[in-house]
Formats: structure tokens, sequence, C-alpha cells
């Protein structure tokens, strides 16, 4: 998919892809022309890179026969076929040989581009235990890389070698290496490695594929990588063994894509690595410095994909899966630790909870049930909520509010401001009917201005409730819902508090899950203008535009420090369904805006827990000046990726 800005999935997204063919073991012929098709087929998709499994020339399982004179040979000269085969194309390959070097010979894999052998890594870690053998036929690397000649070409081989592959450095780990106490990934990726393959036979038994799935999820994730895994075909299972074709490709601790182990077909698995996200979580951590010099090999390879075959989950904070209700229940369990830890450290023993009947207000109090919970306290004792309706107040919201309360046990105390608004108002000059920002925020902080000073009165703590998407967009107003003495929801986005809000229900009788269901049934509103004929009139998405769009472009900003180009361009991707790309590009253009204009609202916000990898806190995770422009980010939403838009400053 094309995004109008101009921005290409090339700029930040590199196609890679494995390739498991059936394999005729000791017919290398054969063997050279079922990887020179599949590599076309791959180039012809546009892969970067496409990995070959261990000895995919001549086959694992080829015994003693690696010996012959005559395999070794026709192994070098299917290598250099298939050198050829790359020279007119934007795809580099990797396949595995042995290879005869002076006195030893050596399992091999070798890096295939721009029609000619780029560089072979030759094995060190050789395993000799079980159904493993290799020191039989092979030695072991040792020492510095050297010059191997294959045909007419001089060629490094040693195992401190990477390849530049389009925007990667490319490292080699073949199969054991990653098994081993000291992996040669560590030492690569120090090298600036940013993917690395590993060329595989690993024979199949019941659960060792879950466990090397869990060690390529692993190695990604702690070293921040790509991983490209290729196991042998089914086809090379002989006499004791039996191969499973098991392919991954793995990114910073997920797996992107996977052959499944026994699977019948796939010959290929592709996926798209987003190089955007590996550099920007090395560039953070300063653990990942230049700390090792090796060669690196330019294969001349240019991305040339023109789409991207990777899917952007439309709500990236929301927690999916099998797991997701136990990471639910972490999320409330770590905003109830921070609620009980706050109340226990300050010596405060009441909760003093503005409760509006809305989403986020229900989020803190079933926080603040669960942090009574830990506390051993009865919430009867700690809790006090107010519900304080005004002119604009929806009967709907209100009255759930006094119910819910009531079904729960709570205390709760209705205290109406519209008198005290309108005194303020008619102090101001105000004629106390336009509804102008004046109107609504006065009744903001006529609400918190009660419930700071209800605290001061019970000696509670005054508990927030306002989201991580209010925070980021501004929408809250300042000193009045902005303020608190501790907001637990303050790293919690918009889309995930319907989920949060939902399970924290499921502990309850049906009476309040029932309530707790209208609560998500209604419109999301800071019910600030009248209500018509008693229904809210105030659609918070309608003014600042749709919470999930909000979230996508927050997560992708903040969580990655994606352009907004690539961020808009992703969002066409998740949303295709649901908006035009006018409308994402124009709310898109109101986020930046107002994340930009409202860090003011931020640098002074309160504490709360944080909860995910995003969060907005002055304190320790996001730091800018409360004054800033918003120019270069609002611009660049139309440019390409990287690209400067032409002005009179640079003519």
């Amino acid at each position: 998919m094309h995004c109008e800005t101009g921005y290409q999935p090339t700029e930040s997204f590199i196609r890679v892809a494995t390739a498991c063919p059936e394999v005729a073991v000791g017919n290398v012929d054969v063997n050279v022309s079922r990887a020179a098709a599949l590599y076309a087929h791959a180039a012809e998709q546009d892969a970067s890179l496409v990995v070959f499994p261990e000895m995919s020339l001549t086959g694992y399982t080829i015994g003693d026969l690696l010996q012959q004179k005559v395999v070794q040979e026709r192994a070098k000269q299917g290598l250099l076929y298939l050198a050829e085969q790359t020279a007119d194309t934007q795809t580099a390959m990797a396949v595995g040989l042995p290879l005869a070097v002076g006195n030893s010979l050596y399992n091999c894999t070798a890096i295939l581009s721009d029609g000619c052998v780029q560089g072979v890594v030759a094995k060190a870690d050789l395993p000799n235990q079980g159904e493993f053998n290799e020191p039989r036929w092979f030695q072991a690397w040792e020492g510095e890389n050297k010059e191997v000649t294959i045909g007419d070409q001089s060629v490094p081989i040693g195992t401190d070698l990477v390849f530049q592959v389009g925007p990667v450095l490319v490292g080699v780990e073949p199969c054991h290496a990653l098994w081993v106490a000291e992996q040669p990934s560590v030492k690569l990726a120090e090298a600036g490695a940013t993917l690395i393959i590993n060329p595989s036979a690993s024979p199949e038994q019941v659960t060792k594929s879950d466990y090397r799935r869990q060690l390529v999820a692993v190695q990604s994730g702690r070293l921040v990588m790509g991983y490209v895994y290729a196991g042998c075909d089914a086809s090379e299972s002989t006499m004791d063994i039996v191969m499973g074709g098991h392919q991954m490709i793995a990114e910073n601790g997920h797996i992107l894509a996977e052959r499944e182990p026994l699977a019948i077909g796939q010959e290929l698995t592709f996926a798209d690595l987003d190089v955007d996200h590996l550099l920007n979580d090395r560039r953070k951590d300063t653990s990942f410095s230049n700390k090792r010099t090796v060669p690196v090999i330019d294969c001349a390879v240019a991305p040339e994909q023109t789409n991207t075959i990777r899917d952007f989950d439309p709500s990236p904070f929301v927690p999916k899966g099998p797991e997701a209700a136990r990471h639910l229940s972490r999320i409330l369990d770590i905003q109830a630790q921070g609620l009980a830890s706050r109340l226990k450290n300050s010596g405060i023993e009441k909760v003093v909870l503005g409760w509006s009947g809305g989403r986020d207000s229900a989020l803190a109090l079933f926080v603040a049930l669960r942090a009574a919970k830990r506390m051993g306290k009865d919430p009867a004792d700690i809790i006090q909520t107010y519900t304080m309706p005004g002119k604009a107040s929806s009967e709907q919201t209100q009255s759930g509010a006094v119910r819910m309360a009531a079904a729960l046990g709570i205390p709760n105390e209705v205290i109406p401001i519209g008198e005290l608004a309108h005194a303020q108002l008619k102090a101001l000059g105000h004629d106390g009917a336009t509804q102008d920002v004046t109107y609504e925020n006065v009744q903001a902080r006529t609400r918190t201005s009660i419930l700071f000073n209800k605290g001061n009165q019970v000696g509670g703590l005054v508990l927030g409730t306002g989201d991580l998407s209010e925070i980021a967009l501004g929408w809250c107003t300042f000193n009045g819902d902005h303020m608190s003495h501790y907001n637990v929801n303050a790293s919690v986005p918009k889309t995930l508090v319907e989920h949060l809000v939902e399970h924290a229900a499921q502990e309850y009788d049906p009476e309040v899950r029932a309530m707790v269901q209208d609560i998500l049934d209604t419109p999301i509103s800071p019910e600030l203008t009248s209500a018509v004929a008693g229904e809210i009139s105030q659609h918070t998405e309608d003014l600042i535009g749709p919470y999930e769009l909000h979230d996508f472009f927050l997560y992708y900003f903040v969580r990655w420090n994606d352009t907004p180009a690539k961020i808009r361009f992703m969002a066409e991707q998740a949303f295709a369904d649901q908006y035009k790309p006018a409308e994402i590009k124009h709310w898109l253009t109101i986020f930046m805006q107002r994340f930009i204009h409202n860090q003011i609202k931020r640098s002074v916000a309160a504490d709360g827990p944080k909860v995910g990898s995003v969060s907005l806190s002055p304190r320790g995770d996001w730091r800018m000046p409360s004054d800033m422009h918003d120019d270069l980010w609002t611009n660049a939403i139309q440019w390409a990726h990287g690209q400067l838009q032409p002005t009179a400053s640079y003519r």
C-alpha cells in the first residue's frame, strides 16, 4: 500500500525470507536447481535477503560422503552458479555448504549478492553429542578472518564478518551457536549487526520446537535485533533423525512469521523487519555502543519493495491472545500497588474520588477497591466518592454513579456545583449562558477545588482519573481535572481503559457488571456543555477525534519515535476499513498540534504508576520544552521519510 506522502516502505522496513526446499541428499545439482528457483521467487517478492538451511547444497545428513572431493567440488561449482543468479537482482542469498580450506574442511554459510560470493562464515561451535558428530568431518574455525579462493574470487572467510544488506548489518550464527553459553550473536550485535541469520539443521523431538522458538524470540529481544532461523526440510529425515523444516523470523522478542515444524508446503516464509524500531531501541539503550569493530562487507543490495506485508495492530496498547486476562490483571495490580504504597508512605488513610459515572473514574474506583484489598482494609472505610452534577450533567451518568456506588458499598456524597459555578461566572462578569471555554473550565475547576477541600476536611488523598490519552492531547482543564494528589490512570490510554474496567468488573456481581456495561456504552464526554433533553450533547471524539486513532499515533510517536509520515502510512493500513486517508491525515495533524502544545500541562502533572512502555511523566519518561513549535511535525506529515521540505532557508 502506498501513502500519499510519497513515503515508501523501503525507508523503514526490510523484507527477509527463509527458504525450505526439498533436499535430495548428496545430489548437489538438484539442490542447486531448487535453491535457484526459490531464490528467484523470493526476489520477485522483493525480499532483500533469503536464508537457506545449513548445508543446503549437499544436505546435512550426507555423513561421511562429505569427505568426498567430488561432493566438495560440485558444491563449490553450485555456489558459483547461485552467485551468478544474484547478478541482476536486489536480493542477497545465504546458503550452506562444506568448504575445504588448506588442511581443513569447514561447515560454512556463504553470502551471495551482486553476482559474486561476498563472504563465507565458517562454523566455530560444532555439536558432538547424541545424533550430532560434526567434529568427525569438520574443523571448528579458530582465529582471525582469512581469504579463500572460490573460482576466480578471493573471498573473506571467518566468524567475525558482517554484511551490509540494505539498511541492516547481517551477522551469521550457524545452528548450534544459538544453543551455546556464549553465542556469537552477542559480539556481532556489539559490532553493529541488527539482523542475525541462523542456517540450521536441528532435528525434531517432542517439545524441542517450543524451546527453539523461545531461544530465537529471547535472543532477538535481548539483543534488540531481527533473527532469521532456517531449519532443514523434512526431506532430510534419514535413519534415526527427523528434520522438521522449522522456520522463524523474529524481531525484538516477537515471532513475526513462522513455518511450523513438519508443515507441508510453504517453502518460503516472509516478514518485513522494522529497522527504525530496532535502531530506536538500541540508540536509547547506551549499552549498545559500538564496542567492537569487524569487517563490514557491502552486498550492494538496495531494497525495492513498494508495499509491506507487515500487519499493524490498530489497538497496540490492548493485550491480545490467551494471556490478555493475565496482563489486564497485572496492570490493575500495578495501579493498585502504586496507590497502596502512596497511602502507606504518606500516612493518609482516605481516598477522595470524584465519581462521575464515566469510564475513567470507574477505572480509578476499581483500582481503589483493589488497593484497599491489598492493604487488608474495608473499602468503605477508606474510599469516599463525590458526585458533583452541574447544569451540563446528564441524568444517565449521574444517577448511574449514585447507584453503582451503592451497589459497591462505597459511601457517596452528591454535591451539586451549579450555584458555585454560577457564582464564579458572575464574579468574572460572565453572562452564565454563553457556553464558552470559561463556562466549561469553571465547572471543571469547581469540582477539583471541592475535591481538594474535601481531602483537607477528611484527611484524604485526591485520586486523579485522567488517562494517558487525555494527558497526551491536553484534553483536561489546567489546574482542574488536570490535577490530583495521585493519578492511577496516568499511563493508561483510553483504548485500554475500557478493557480494564470490563475485566475488573468480573470480580463483582451481575448487577455491578450490568452497570459497568452501561458506562462503557455511554459516549465519552466531559459533560461541560448543557445536556439536551437530559441527554449528553458534548461528545469528545466529535471534537478532538477518535481515540483509537490518537492512541495509535501516540504509541508509534512516543514508543518508537516514528516520523509523522511513517505513522500516517501505518495508520492508513491499520484502519483501511474504517477511515479514509484524508481523515487520518486530518486527525494526525490535530494530534501533533495538541501533543506539542500541551506539554505545559504534562510538565506539572501529578505522580502516577507507570504500567506500560509509554508514559508521559515529566520526571522519568518524557521531557520536552513547554513552548515548542509544531511546524516540524505537522509539515512532516506530508513529507517522505527523512526528507526536509524545501524552504527559503535552504535555497
